[in-house]
């Protein structure tokens, strides 16, 4: 069972990382850096949660594997061009 949950983060990863660099291709860096990233952080969020929560919770550990999946992934995203700060006067 532990074993199918772990393939189901990490798929999970993989489909986070596909839809980001899907709609904000522009604004990531390199396809494979974030294709490493996903499926990773989802890995590690799943078993954090596993951790947390205990065996039997495979719902919690999907969403702990999305969660921190989303989160990771959203350290690597760049400011467009129009969000530049101006030095302060």
């Amino acid at each position: 069972m532990m074993l199918w949950e772990a393939l189901g983060s990490v798929l999970l990863g993989l489909a986070v990382a596909a839809a980001g660099v899907r709609w904000l291709s522009g604004r990531l860096p390199a396809s494979p850096l974030v294709y490493a990233t996903g499926p990773a952080a989802a890995l590690f969020g799943w078993l954090l949660t596993r951790a947390v929560t205990g065996p039997g919770h495979a719902a919690a550990g999907l969403v702990g594997a999305l969660v921190l999946g989303v989160a990771l992934l959203s350290l690597l995203i760049r400011r467009g061009p129009g969000l530049r700060r101006s030095a302060p006067v």
